[in-house]
C-alpha cells in the first residue's frame, strides 16, 4: 500500500498536471484568486438561466482554477438563500421581476447585482416571417406584406380563420391562468382586436408552442403571443409585431384591468427583459477581484440564448452541452470575457 505522503506526492502531481492544460499554468496560490471554498450558484429550474450557469462555472474551474458547486431550487427560495450566504452566484435576475425582500436586501447592501447578462429579451404578439416576406425557398408568398404593428391586424384578420368562428380570426394568448393571460386581454380590447379575432387561451405552455410550431411547419399563418429567451424562438424565425412604446403609468393601468379589461383605456408594450448577474451575502464583499470582473462582464445576447435552447432540444441533450457548445461555436462572444491566458485554458478544456 503506498504511504500517506506517496499518495499526497500523486494528488498533488494531478492537480499540477491539471492547472497547466492549454499551455498556461495557474500558480497553486493563485487558483481562483486565492478563494478557498467553492463557489456555490443557484441552479434554478428552467434552462436559460442554467446554460449561463453551466457556462460561468465551466469558465472558472478552466480558466480560473474554481471550485464551484450549485443548489437546485425555484426561484423564491434560491433567492432567500442568496440573502442568508447559502448561494454565492445566481445568473439570471430579472429586473422588474423581483420581490420586495430582494428589493430590500439590495437597498442594505447585503446582496448586490452586476451588469446585465442579457438586456434584450422580449415578449409580446408573434407572426411567421414567412407571412410578411414570404420564403421562395418553401414557396410560399407573402401575404401580409404591410403587415407591422397590431394596429394592421384587423385587415388581415382572415389570414388567421378561427376554424370554430371562421367569421373572425384566431389569436392565441398566454396559458390560461398565467399572468400574461390578463395583461394580453387588456391589449386585445385596448387595441380593439376583440371585434375582429378570438381570444384563444391554450391549457399548458407546450399546447401553445405546438400551434406555432405545427403551423410554421405547414407554412401557414399564425398569430399569437410568445416571449423569449425560448427554444422555439430559436427554431423558428418569428416577428414580433410593433406596439405602442411600454410605459410605467402605462403597464400599471394594464396591470389594475386585468379584471375589468373591457373598462380599460390604455395598452402598450411589455418591458424589455433585463437579467442581471447577482452575488450572495457571503461573496459580495469576499469575491476575488478578477472573478467578479468576469462575472460581471459576462454577456449573452437573448439570440445565442435561444439559439443554445434549440440545441438543447434538437440533439436532446441538457445544458452542460449546451453551454460547451456555446463557448465553442461563438469564440468571439466570449473572449473579451476574460485576459488572453484564461481565455486560452478555457479554449485548451474544450479541445
Amino acid at each position: 500500500m503506498a504511504s500517506h505522503a506517496s499518495f499526497q506526492r500523486f494528488l498533488a502531481s494531478l492537480v499540477a498536471t491539471a492547472l497547466v492544460l492549454g499551455g498556461t499554468a495557474i500558480a497553486q496560490d493563485d487558483q481562483c484568486g486565492g478563494f478557498d471554498r467553492p463557489i456555490v450558484f443557484a441552479e434554478l429550474d428552467y434552462d436559460s438561466v442554467n446554460i449561463l450557469t453551466d457556462v460561468a462555472r465551466l469558465v472558472l474551474e478552466e480558466g480560473f482554477g474554481c471550485a464551484t458547486d450549485a443548489i437546485p431550487g425555484t426561484t423564491l427560495p434560491l433567492l432567500q438563500g442568496s440573502i442568508r450566504g447559502d448561494i454565492d452566484v445566481t445568473m439570471e435576475v430579472w429586473t422588474d421581476n423581483t420581490p420586495e425582500f430582494w428589493r430590500e436586501a439590495l437597498a442594505a447592501g447585503t446582496v448586490r447585482e452586476l451588469s446585465p447578462v442579457f438586456d434584450d429579451a422580449s415578449q409580446g404578439f408573434f407572426v411567421p416571417r414567412y407571412l410578411i416576406e414570404g420564403d421562395a425557398e418553401r414557396g410560399i408568398e407573402a401575404l401580409a406584406p404591410d403587415l407591422r404593428s397590431v394596429f394592421d391586424l384587423p385587415r388581415y384578420a382572415d389570414l388567421f380563420q378561427d376554424p370554430e368562428q371562421p367569421d373572425k380570426g384566431r389569436l392565441y394568448n398566454c396559458v390560461i391562468g398565467w399572468y400574461c393571460e390578463g395583461i394580453n386581454n387588456v391589449k386585445m380590447v385596448v387595441y380593439g382586436l376583440d371585434e375582429f379575432f378570438t381570444n384563444f387561451t391554450p391549457g399548458t405552455g407546450v399546447a401553445l408552442e405546438t400551434t406555432m410550431e405545427t403551423a410554421f411547419v405547414r407554412g401557414e399563418p399564425w398569430l399569437g403571443y410568445y416571449w423569449e429567451p425560448t427554444g422555439v424562438l430559436g427554431r423558428l424565425d418569428m416577428v414580433r409585431l410593433e406596439e405602442p412604446p411600454y410605459t410605467e403609468a402605462c403597464f400599471a393601468h394594464m396591470d389594475s384591468m386585468t379584471d375589468t379589461p373591457d373598462q380599460a383605456t390604455q395598452a402598450c408594450d411589455y418591458p424589455i427583459v433585463v437579467a442581471v448577474v447577482a452575488l450572495g451575502a457571503n461573496f459580495a464583499n469576499a469575491a476575488p477581484a478578477e472573478v467578479e470582473a468576469f462575472l460581471d462582464a459576462m454577456y449573452v445576447p437573448t439570440a445565442l440564448i435561444n439559439e443554445m435552447l434549440a440545441f438543447m432540444e434538437e440533439n436532446d441533450v441538457g445544458t452542460d452541452a449546451a453551454a460547451r457548445q456555446l463557448l465553442r461555436s461563438h469564440p468571439d462572444a466570449w473572449s473579451g470575457w476574460l485576459d488572453d491566458a484564461a481565455a486560452e485554458r478555457v479554449r485548451a478544456a474544450l479541445d
